[in-house]
């Protein structure tokens, strides 16, 4: 039986409707007359880096008030890029409708320190960014109180492109991020909640939208560090036309602190052309990528504790993987006297082979669990929408009708391997998947100080499952549901502004789950389908404050109930469902800049997790296990939610100017969490501090050095616990010979499973300008 830890998806729940919005366009000036005198703080927004959309300059998050931007001094970034460095992918900010609204620009993002990618995203206050096997595997995010596995739940989107996958073969959501180029990210916008009408699948807890720049000096960038990290990168942009064309290309590899290196070969590219701004403009995106790794999954505590394994040892070192990705996207957006449209179309092709073994010897005693997961596709999708400006009954008052396609030709395998090499097929499935969303959302000023957001959306899916081994467990199937959604903002009262929010919200399900009546490894047991879609409802109340000079700070308090929980599990190619959940908790949000050379971020997010009603499943297993301790520790019911964080914590101080030394220094803390549904087991808790530090002369050259665990802290990526087997288990013996029973030796040993940080390791930049 393999490992169930993956973020549940979501169950139940009724179509709903709203009632319809009324759009009297009468006025197409008011709005935006409205906007220009508006009362309200301006966005949340951190970096000083121009983006095309803004064509009038917007207050820094940690400004006290607007400045021209061409007079902002801005905690200078890490990349060498100009200050003239452009997007038209994130288009114009408007006015923050929740306090957990937040917008970090590029040059924020790159004046971090981290180790891959996918970490950039921890700009985002209470995200967590972490890796548990591989370089080339998409990273475990979590946010508020969700173990979100491989992107369940974040709807993530790249230049508008989606990078969540739905019907993956390693799990429902999977979001790499591997192949994004830090120096490339003109912005991070994110949102938090259920409550935006223009947000659908896997958007429940929240969603990041990473906007690309359009064009940036030339950059020569060489990276060497410990444990064979090397990174070559170059950028470039040329006038075509009236446009700009940026080609970027980035070469790595890295081998980690692991006894079995891991060997990464990494290639990536990019080429752009855009023209004018985010919204009276145009830009035509290509991407490539390819990487090849050798994975360290990770290790029982049981074989570290005996001396068996060291904690950068591998059970198995013939895991890993490969994947690509090649993608082509466009958009397109304009404004006219009554309002503006924008839409944006994009063809994916990628392809991942990952070779995996969690449980070493429970399933297979000889030859070992290794697995091959095999996902191949070829995503195509478009979007467009609509904004009017007018007026009600002389308020000034907006209204946005959107539409949102995708269809998803996707071939599936799941295997058992042995050293890569084919054992046995467990399922394999051709999928077709498309969806349509519409939306529409209505924004209303009824005075200074009060404005409503109100809007609708309606999803449909249709799936398509044909399985190549079991007749049985194909089938068509398609769903729909109606999500309302509602928004407030008071204020701003001496600087000061309110917020709420409420809504329904929406998540698919594997597609294969739906249509799965039996058991792949034994069809003559009985699977119950999941639904297609699935319902998420939240609320949330917020402030935001700037009556302290120089200070920007949020709190939000937030509600997000399930009415269940169903795991579609890729590792094993089944279903399985779990109770009713509710979350809710607190984000407390500070950024402070005290002077134009220092910048101070501190973030607080705490979450109460908890399951409800009883497991009486569960109570049946742990009844099951009784006489065998080693199997039925972690077995009992409860209700804590298994790899729910607690706490998230981190601390971040940013030194420098344009010119002279920089330097960064950040605290990131995870708590203990719990990883049985008992308690039983919890993980330890991480605290990680990285640095930076480097010298910028005025031609563009610089030097820096990252230090990462900057303090050598021996701690775990990331903790589970769950039953498995070695050889050398007791236990081992007891089901070879047939001594133990059989439910107990489908559970194994209980134990905590690990993938530990790596340890003190240092980066040396070397980066010029031509």
């Amino acid at each position: 039986m393999r490992p169930k830890w993956r973020e549940p998806c979501r169950g139940g729940g009724a179509l709903t409707a709203l009632s319809v919005l009324v759009l009297l366009a009468d006025d197409g000036r008011a709005f935006a007359q409205s906007e220009s005198t508006s009362r309200e703080l301006p966005p949340i927004q951190i970096g000083g880096g121009e983006t095309a959309g803004r064509k009038k300059p917007v207050a820094s998050r940690r400004a006290g008030r607007p400045s021209p931007a061409d007079h902002r001094i801005p905690v200078y970034p890490a990349a060498a890029q100009a200050s003239d460095v452009r997007s038209v992918a994130s288009g114009a900010k408007g006015q923050p409708s929740m306090a957990s609204e937040i917008s970090v620009s590029g040059e924020e993002i790159n004046a971090r320190p981290f180790a891959r990618p996918g970490e950039a995203l921890e700009a985002v206050p209470g995200l967590i960014v972490t890796q548990h096997s591989g370089e080339g595997k998409a990273n475990q995010y979590f946010l508020r109180g969700y173990n979100l596995d491989h992107g369940t739940d974040l709807a993530i989107t790249v230049d508008g492109v989606p990078v969540n996958m739905r019907t993956h073969a390693h799990g429902q959501g999977y979001a790499d991020l591997n192949w994004l180029i830090p120096e490339t990210i003109a912005a991070v916008d994110a949102r938090k909640g259920p409550y935006y009408a223009d947000e659908g699948d896997f958007a429940s807890a929240g969603s990041v939208h990473i906007g690309l720049i359009d064009r940036t000096r030339g950059i020569a960038q060489v990276t060497a560090g410990s444990f064979g990290y090397r990174r070559l990168l170059g950028m470039d942009s040329a006038k075509v036309g009236d446009g700009s064309l940026l080609v970027a290309g980035e070469i790595g590899t890295y081998n980690g602190p692991w006894e079995n290196p891991d060997n990464v070969r990494k290639l990536n590219g990019l080429v752009r052309f855009s023209q004018g701004t985010a919204t009276d403009g145009v830009s035509v995106t290509g991407m490539a990528y390819a990487n090849k790794w050798n994975s360290t999954d990770q290790v029982p505590q049981r074989a570290i504790t005996g001396g068996l394994l060291d904690r950068f040892g591998s059970e198995d070192p013939s895991d890993g993987g490969n994947t690509s990705r090649f993608a082509l996207s466009g958009r397109i957006a304009q404004t006219d006297d009554l309002g503006s449209w924008k839409a944006n179309a994009y063809v994916v092709k990628s392809q991942l082979d990952l070779f995996n073994n969690f449980t070493y010897f429970l399933s297979d005693p000889v030859l070992g669990d290794q697995f091959h997961q095999h996902d191949d596709r070829l995503m195509a999708g478009a979007n467009i929408s609509r904004t009017l400006n007018g007026s009600l009954a002389g308020l000034p008052m907006q209204t946005t009708f959107g539409l949102q396609s995708r269809y998803d030709a996707i071939d599936l395998a799941l295997t058992n391997t042995f050293q890569r090499g084919f054992l046995a097929n467990i399922r394999s499935d051709k999928v077709g998947e498309g969806s349509v969303g519409v939306y529409a959302e209505n924004a209303v000023r009824w005075t200074d100080w009060l404005r409503t957001t109100v809007g609708w959306r309606g999803d449909y899916y249709a799936a398509d499952v044909t399985s190549r081994f079991n007749a049985n467990n194909s089938g068509r199937t398609d769903a729909a549901l109606g999500s309302p959604k509602f928004r407030m903002v008071l204020g701003p009262f001496n600087q000061t502004e309110f917020f709420f929010g409420a809504g329904y919200g929406m998540h698919s399900n594997d597609a294969r789950g739906v249509t799965t009546t039996e058991d792949p490894s034994d069809p003559a047991t009985r699977l119950t389908p999941s639904p297609l879609l699935v319902r998420t409802r939240g609320a949330e109340v917020g402030v935001r404050s700037r009556i302290v000079p120089g200070l920007d700070t949020s709190l939000s308090l937030f509600i997000l109930d399930q009415d269940s929980e169903i795991l579609f599990s890729g590792d094993a190619g089944d279903t399985s469902a779990t109770r009713a959940s509710r979350r809710y908790g607190f984000e407390w949000t500070n950024h402070y800049r005290p002077r134009s050379w220092i910048d101070i971020d501190a973030d607080l997010a705490m979450t109460h997790a908890r399951f409800r009603g009883y497991d009486s499943e569960q109570a049946d297993v742990y009844a099951s296990l009784a006489g065998y301790p080693e199997a039925q520790i972690g077995n009992a019911p409860g209700n804590y939610i298994p790899n729910s964080p607690a706490m998230v914590a981190s601390v971040g101080v940013t030194l420098g100017e344009r010119t002279g030394w920089f330097g960064t220094l950040r605290w990131r803390y995870l708590a203990s969490s719990p990883l049985t549904e008992d308690n039983a087991f919890r993980s330890s808790a991480t605290s990680i501090f990285n640095g930076r530090l480097g010298y910028r002369i005025d031609n563009g050259w610089r030097l820096q050095l990252d230090v990462l665990n900057l303090l050598n802290t021996r701690a775990n990526q990331i903790s589970y616990a769950y039953g498995s087997l070695l050889k050398t288990d007791t236990l081992y013996n007891l089901c070879a010979s047939g001594t133990a029973p059989t439910s107990v030796c489908q559970n194994g040993v209980m134990d905590y499973v690990l993938h530990p940080v790596e340890p003190l390791t240092f980066r040396l930049t070397v980066a010029g300008t031509f």
